[in-house]
């Protein structure tokens, strides 16, 4: 039977287990649909395989895994109906941020730095890198609550978010056209113009959750254009 201390180390281990599996996903190392086999993932994070099924559990549980019996475990593959949720979920608390921020908060002083970094690896089409300073730039903005448990609901909706990019064809200059809008959300904060700054930051999140609904929707369509054509031509073989 484990003691307190055995037990506290384990649950300890499981959660930086799963952060680190929520940080390959956000990164793209885990890709949407993608099987997990245990003794390739314990290997590669240096971790037992109980310990890695009960992170999987978690995982899954938090809808990022998907356990199918008799197969196994697969990264999951959000759909419409999620990415819609999802957009709720960063509508309500990024709304809140916008509505607390002052031009002082470290978490403004993190938005202004990714919002132009962002910028700068987007003038060199270094569009991974742009992705991720993006990311960033949304995630310094619900720091701006100063609430952790809020920080935590945010990231996993961007992980979230992260699979549905994972499952399109071409996301090279999907977040082009919003890398400037975080510099001017911030200057709008830093003018203490909270009122306009929440204006740009809805039409931006809408904009952003059409965008991806279609592309995702146009990916899928094409998808199923090229197994038909596949099966066509197995066919005339």
């Amino acid at each position: 039977m484990k003691d307190r201390s055995e037990s506290y180390d384990e649950a300890f281990l499981v959660g930086a287990i799963v952060a680190r599996m929520r940080s390959l996903i956000v990164d793209g190392e885990f890709r949407a649909g993608e099987k997990l086999l245990e003794h390739i993932v314990a290997t590669r994070l240096a971790v037992s395989r109980n310990t890695l099924r009960e992170a999987f559990r978690l995982l899954t549980a938090q809808g990022l895994l998907t356990h199918i019996p008799n197969r196994g475990v697969y990264v999951a593959a959000p759909d419409e109906a999620a990415i819609i949720d999802i957009f709720r979920v960063r509508s309500a608390l990024q709304t809140r941020a916008l509505q607390l921020a002052y031009k002082t908060h470290p978490g403004v002083i993190r938005m202004r730095a990714a919002a132009e970094a962002g910028e700068l690896a987007a003038s060199h089409s270094d569009w991974k890198t742009a992705a991720k300073l993006n990311l960033e730039f949304h995630r310094a903005m619900v720091t701006i609550c100063d609430s952790p448990r809020i920080d935590s609901a945010f990231d996993l909706a961007l992980a979230e978010l992260s699979l549905v990019f994972g499952q399109l064809d071409d996301i090279t200059c999907f977040h082009d056209p919003f890398l400037p809008l975080n510099a001017r959300i911030t200057s709008l904060i830093e003018a203490q113009d909270n009122s306009a700054a929440l204006a740009l930051l809805e039409s931006y999140l809408l904009k952003s959750e059409r965008a991806i609904l279609g592309a995702l929707q146009r990916t899928k369509k094409e998808s199923k254009i090229s197994f038909v054509k596949l099966l066509d031509r197995s066919s005339k073989e």
